[in-house]
């Protein structure tokens, strides 16, 4: 199948929820065929997610005026120009397979639901079981079942390192912690939770946990915005508390704000989806859909490559989830039992109360040995069994570190964790991370990517924002301002300006002394 599919045309989805849960496949699919050409074809609310996604080679609009009989062959007509040779429809819709059809790609993939299964050369069936999957397994299984490997991943927005440093100056006047709030629903009104407790959550944060909120939306909920603000009304509001982002940003704009949260309240919506995608902390609020169909996924599982926490808060009662866009019964009781308290106190469990100072090792700990798999190249640098003052002064040590040798076969991975344990056991720290994966593998954890601090976060308790990040090269420096925490340069490997560092040093005597 590989030599047959030189260009691959994807389906994609119309929700930007399904489309942040069909990235896990979209990534399979590269996997699959790393050397052929990827096109996306998407609607173009949905294109900025995938703005900066190494996984496709070229973004395709599903244009308005593709509606219709007539829209269809115009559609066929525009894709047919670029001669792809197989066809993966992840929307569900006949209209999918019409176009596809229509365009003459020889090989067509999908599910053969809305009738369309005459018009697909590999045809996958859709069962209970299936339909019972999480939106995230449900595209991976139609891979699978297509004689794909299509591993279980998290959706991952990948990010641009000056966009994300933008996205946090537009949040810098506020205090801290930031919790987002996104009060919107595209499908319906079955999906929100009451503004009027959007607005006590909103009270509470900036009352007694001293902090700020920002509430999202799209121009359409800019009116959901303004009921919040005017429940507030009545309340004293101090001055940069609350900023009101409604109507106000751009998707793409809208991933980087919301990773520069500390938190995100959400119904169940699009900005909850990019929220696990980002790496920030979710409470997701459920009424009228099912939490174990799209909501937030589990992270903890095996090879996960970062991390994010989450709350999902529903009331049980016999009518949910009932799928409706609108409450049949006319009295939305699944929202109504959800009380601002128990938001609230989501809220407050979830903020993270530690701090950390994350290590890169090779170059940084130890010399760095260029694949170092061997304990006669082992040499830990002077000053290494210094940092237990750091865990005195309130913060842990999490080694972070990039381990390609193991993708490459240069480096045994239990050399690598041994090595790991050496710095646990003998040196005190708390945990130590490693990304095995081959630079081309396309992954959040390998560095300049931050998914591993995020999962460090994740599963300590830490608070990004006032920790620390020494490293000795540029992508330790860029790992560290997207994660949000201070950059150090340590200057054992390179002495040259580093553009991302915040302080530099010349030892790990010299870390202690900078860090407070």
């Amino acid at each position: 199948m590989n030599s047959e599919c030189g260009r691959i045309l994807i389906r994609g989805v119309n929700w930007v929820g399904d489309a942040v849960m069909t990235m896990p496949a979209v990534r399979a699919l590269r996997d699959n065929f790393p050397d052929s050409r990827i096109g996306l074809l998407v609607k173009q609310w949905v294109m900025e997610l995938f703005r900066n996604d190494p996984n496709v080679d070229v973004l395709l609009e599903y244009k308005k005026e593709y509606s219709g009989i007539v829209g269809k062959f115009r559609a066929a007509r525009d894709i047919r120009r670029d001669d792809f040779e197989c066809a993966f429809l992840l929307q569900n819709a006949i209209d999918a397979a019409i176009v596809c059809f229509l365009a003459g790609i020889p090989q067509r993939t999908g599910y053969a639901r809305d009738g369309r299964g005459i018009l697909l050369t590999r045809s996958i069936s859709v069962d209970d079981k299936v339909l019972r999957l999480h939106h995230i397994e449900y595209y991976l299984n139609m891979l699978n079942r297509a004689g794909l490997s299509a591993e279980y991943r998290l959706p991952w927005i990948y990010p641009r390192l000056d966009d994300r440093l933008g996205a946090r100056q537009r949040l810098s006047h506020l205090k801290r912690p930031v919790v987002g709030l996104n009060p919107g629903a595209a499908y319906g009104s079955a999906k929100r939770w009451h503004p009027e407790r959007f607005a006590r959550v909103a009270m509470r944060v900036i009352s007694e946990l001293e902090g700020s909120v920002v509430i999202f939306g799209s121009e359409k909920e800019y009116p959901i915005s303004t009921e919040i603000l005017d429940s507030m009304e009545g309340d004293i509001v101090p001055e940069a508390a609350v900023l009101n982002l409604a109507g106000k940003t751009s998707l793409y704009e809208l991933c980087d704000l919301v990773a520069e949260c500390d938190i995100l309240v959400s119904n169940d919506s699009g900005p909850m989806h990019i929220c696990y995608a980002v790496g920030t902390p979710i409470v997701a609020l459920f009424g009228s859909t099912s939490p174990e169909l799209t909501g937030p996924p589990d992270c903890s599982f095996d090879g996960a490559e970062f991390g994010y926490r989450f709350r999902v808060i529903r009331s049980n009662i016999e009518c949910s989830p009932c799928f409706e866009r609108k409450c049949r019964y006319g009295h939305l009781e699944c929202m109504e039992r959800i009380s601002a308290d128990t938001v609230f106190d989501a809220v407050k469990d979830l903020l993270p109360r530690n701090r950390a100072v994350f290590f890169d090792r090779d170059g940084t700990l130890c010399r760095d040995a260029h694949y170092l798999n061997s304990f006669d190249d082992f040499e830990p640098f002077p000053g290494t069994e210094r940092l237990r003052v750091l865990k005195e002064r309130g913060y842990r040590l999490i080694g972070i570190t990039n381990q390609s040798g193991i993708a490459r076969g240069i480096v045994d991975e239990r050399f690598v964790r041994e090595v790991n344990d050496v710095f646990i056991n003998k040196y005190g720290f708390d945990a130590f991370y490693y990304c095995p994966h081959h630079p081309d593998d396309r992954c959040a954890c390998r560095k300049p990517m931050h998914g591993m601090l995020l999962r460090a976060a994740a599963e300590h308790g830490i608070n990004l924002r006032e920790s620390y990040y020494v490293g000795d090269r540029e992508s330790d420096m860029a790992a560290a301002r997207l994660a949000g925490t201070g950059a150090i340069h340590i200057t054992t490997t390179t002495s040259e300006e580093l553009a991302y560092a915040g302080m530099r040093t010349d030892s790990l005597e010299g870390c202690i002394s900078l860090i407070e």
